[in-house]
């Protein structure tokens, strides 16, 4: 039987009183009812992620890229990913600092692996964010999906830890029966070749 991928559902935002984990845990949720993945979530609070970035590009030190210790269990986390969903709140028509530091600390860790978005924040539901975040993640040779997930206005869209909105598990489906795909898909094409990053 072959072996379930991997999926990392990261908590992008650290901002006190933060509504990502109550959005990630409801994300793990559906993925784990639609069975096609092993399930980790990765929340950014609970590691060592400066803003400060040293002058080597991870993109060309490779391994040697000269983390902090503290971070050393998200690069694990995030290397043993075969998919991600990252959960990302929208502040002020983009995403969070935090995220960008995480992002920016790793390469290959997000190279040839596929991405969906979940976003969450006031009247646009964190579109903005997610489209930021689709040009970042292109740019590390990740593969973004289409279908993603927007929650907006969040404060009166949830309640008890749910979206009211009746359709959002068959919109988290769509999204990950997507996932899933590609996550086969490129686990298959990584482990038969390097990929030419």
């Amino acid at each position: 039987m072959e072996k379930k991928p991997k999926l990392v559902v990261v908590v992008g935002s650290v901002r006190e009183g933060r509504f990502g984990p109550v959005v990630a845990s409801w994300v793990a949720e559906q993925a784990a009812v639609h069975g096609a993945f092993d399930v980790d979530v990765v929340d950014l609070a609970e590691y060592d992620v400066p803003l400060e970035l040293p002058a080597a590009s991870p993109k060309y030190a490779g391994d040697a890229y000269p983390r902090p210790a503290g971070m050393a269990p998200l690069t694990s986390a995030l290397a043993a990913a075969d998919a991600f969903v990252v959960v990302t709140p929208e502040y002020n028509h983009s995403y969070p600092a935090s995220l960008k530091a995480a992002i920016d600390w790793h390469f290959t860790q997000w190279q040839a692996k596929p991405v969906a978005f979940v976003g969450y924040g006031g009247a646009s539901g964190g579109r903005h964010a997610m489209l930021h975040l689709e040009n970042v993640l292109t740019e590390l040779h990740a593969v973004s999906m289409r279908e993603r997930l927007a929650f907006p206005n969040y404060f009166t869209a949830w309640q008890d830890g749910r979206p009211l909105d009746p359709e959002s598990a068959g919109y988290a489906k769509t999204l990950l029966d997507q996932l899933a795909w590609w996550a086969l898909a490129l686990r298959a094409a990584r482990d038969t070749a390097p990929y030419p990053g």
